[in-house]
């Protein structure tokens, strides 16, 4: 691997675990639904919410990758279909929104970002729609690129071009570190950067992938 000049982060399951995040999330939009418009929520309960935007995923292809255009969409659909104004589901996303952003960091990352930040410039790069500054790590990044600015989710290399442009530099400038061996690692790689897999769970690689470049088990691990 060359010195890299800037290192692109992947946020869920990479800075934090994003299961119980957003258990957490949607269980706090449930039950405000349940407890300020119990009239919606008849017949709804949290996979029903997961089913319709699913349904909204494949009626808007071009909008798949905007989590937040799937979610509020959702919500809006189940208040207008009550009769109710459309600005209740703002309210509604943001009980949501407000958890989603409450987030767990994996022990050492508080520390590593501090030391890596003083060495290379460091980038968010997430499919998701976290927000930086809600999750407290803002601060130690110069940018983040979302699958909903680039137009396009991990790995197409859209995403990875949008890093390169934002960044101002080459592919091979740039080490990309995640969880996903699909989208990040061979995502990354495809699109000519640098990558590493981050393992903290000692999981297997796929066999079906080229194998990653490099692994680390957390962010210690980066120098």
């Amino acid at each position: 691997m060359n010195a890299p000049l800037v290192l692109s982060f992947d946020l869920d399951d990479t800075l934090w675990a994003v299961q119980p995040v957003m258990l957490a999330a949607e269980a706090a939009m449930v039950a405000w639904l349940r407890e300020n418009h119990p009239a919606i929520m008849r017949g709804h309960d949290r996979e029903t919410l997961r089913a319709l935007r699913a349904r909204i995923a494949e009626q808007h292809p071009q909008r798949s990758h905007d989590m937040t255009f799937l979610r509020h969409r959702a919500l809006t659909e189940m208040f207008a279909a009550a009769g109710h104004p459309a600005a209740h589901a703002d309210e509604a996303f943001e009980v949501f929104y407000a958890e989603r952003n409450r987030v767990s960091l994996y022990a050492e990352v508080p520390a590593s970002l501090q030391r890596l930040s003083k060495r290379y410039r460091l980038f968010a790069l997430s499919n998701g729609n976290a927000d930086l500054k809600r999750c407290g790590v803002a601060h130690w990044f110069e940018g983040h690129v979302t699958a909903i600015s680039a137009g396009a989710a991990k790995p197409d290399i859209r995403i990875f071009a949008r890093l390169l442009a934002e960044a101002r530099v080459d592919a091979a400038q740039v080490l990309h570190i995640g969880d996903d061996p699909q989208l990040d690692v061979v995502g990354a790689m495809q699109a000519g950067l640098q990558a590493a897999w981050l393992n903290r769970d000692a999981k297997r690689w796929p066999a079906h992938l080229p194998p990653p470049p490099r692994t680390i088990v957390s962010l210690d691990d980066i120098n």
